[in-house]
């Protein structure tokens, strides 16, 4: 019987909607037919929690990830036992233990104790300490384990998949950040992750516009034709099916999306805004490029209805879904591609016509 998969889920922002989402989800007996899950948190916390929400779930506190069972959701302390949860207080304590579950679950991957990884939302301003200066998880992880590969944030629903250019940074840079080199970059990982995470043969990718109009010829700027569109066609020589740039104010709602695998935007809120309008309730954030598949809900710390029992565990769940479905497809293209057959050629130089095996081992 093949093996379940172990999802290591770090806790997140503790005054939070993250417990919520991940106790409701668990709650389903047939989640945990699914795959070994562990919790990356406090099991005070969790039990807080439970029984503020008056909640179903039971679960197992262990000390070591290789301990987590089958068909039981288990937690890991990763935290100070004296943490207080203060409901929809944004509060330093509670960006400490976030940040102890992220890392300890880090630890747990390099050391091969968990398969992957999904996050629940973070304050991202009470999580910055000395050791953690980023705008983001995305950015975290691809610093502490990319294993110097680049990532991409794909936000996702079904086959709806938009990602960014450029992702958290201020409005003012996006501009000057954007270049030539930086679209080729972030098109060939959405063109690889399309293929490998998500078995799509031959992706078809939309390219977003920076200005209004796609410029305008110039009008309105001239990103588009001194670097997005020379972008596009040096990578649609390399064999990368992309297409654009759109005006990116009509796209989305002409329904044009639908004609694609992925939509790169240039930066956060041209792509995220149109995505969460359409799938803001189980869409699922996740990070391409990076050796570790890591997923979360497209949703943030919700403090606005955390502790009232209202949170939507939708989304997480497909979180759950998406990075099960990743780690499945990545094993059958490794597999696929473990033995790859010389290439074969006839020898035209005698009249034997024999066929000869090439001695170079390239990839077919």
């Amino acid at each position: 019987m093949e093996d379940k998969i172990r999802i290591g889920i770090t806790q997140g922002d503790i005054n939070g909607v993250g417990y919520e989402v991940i106790l409701k989800t668990f709650a389903e007996p047939a989640m945990l037919e699914l795959c070994t899950p562990i919790i990356y948190g406090s099991p005070k916390v969790a039990a807080y929690h439970r029984k503020s929400l008056d909640l179903p779930t039971n679960f197992s506190i262990i000390n070591t990830a290789s301990e987590a069972a089958y068909n039981k959701l288990s937690v890991l302390n990763c935290t100070n036992d004296e943490v207080k949860v203060e409901f929809s207080k944004p509060d330093t304590e509670a960006g400490k233990a976030a940040l102890d579950a992220l890392e300890r679950a880090l630890a747990d991957y390099r050391e091969g104790l968990i398969d992957v990884l999904v996050t629940a939302p973070i304050n991202k301003h009470t999580i910055q300490s000395e050791t953690f200066s980023f705008p983001g998880h995305t950015e975290y992880i691809e610093e502490r384990i990319g294993g110097g590969n680049k990532s991409l944030m794909i936000l996702m629903k079904d086959d709806f998949r938009v990602a960014l250019v450029t992702g958290h940074i201020p409005i003012h840079k996006v501009a000057p950040t954007i270049t030539k080199e930086l679209i080729q970059e972030k098109l060939e990982i959405f063109n690889r992750s399309l293929k490998r995470d998500f078995g799509i043969g031959s992706p078809r990718i939309a390219v977003l516009s920076l200005n209004p109009h796609a410029g305008d010829e110039g009008l309105i700027g001239t990103e588009e034709q001194e670097i997005i569109i020379p972008a596009l066609k040096d990578m649609s020589a390399k064999g990368i099916l992309c297409y654009g740039p759109y005006p990116a104010d009509g796209f989305m709602g002409s329904g044009n999306f639908a004609n694609f695998d992925g939509i790169l935007a240039m930066y956060h809120d041209q792509g995220l805004v149109p995505f969460k309008t359409l799938a803001m309730e189980d869409g699922v954030n996740y990070t391409a490029g990076l050796p570790v598949i890591r997923t979360s809900p497209a949703h943030g710390t919700a403090y606005d209805i955390a502790g009232k029992g209202l949170a939507s565990e939708d989304s997480f769940r497909q979180a759950i879904y998406v990075a099960m479905d990743v780690f499945r497809n990545r094993r059958r293209d490794d597999t696929a591609h473990a033995n790859p057959l010389r290439k074969q050629y006839y020898e035209k130089r005698d009249d034997s016509d024999k066929l000869k095996l090439d001695t170079v081992d390239d990839d077919v």
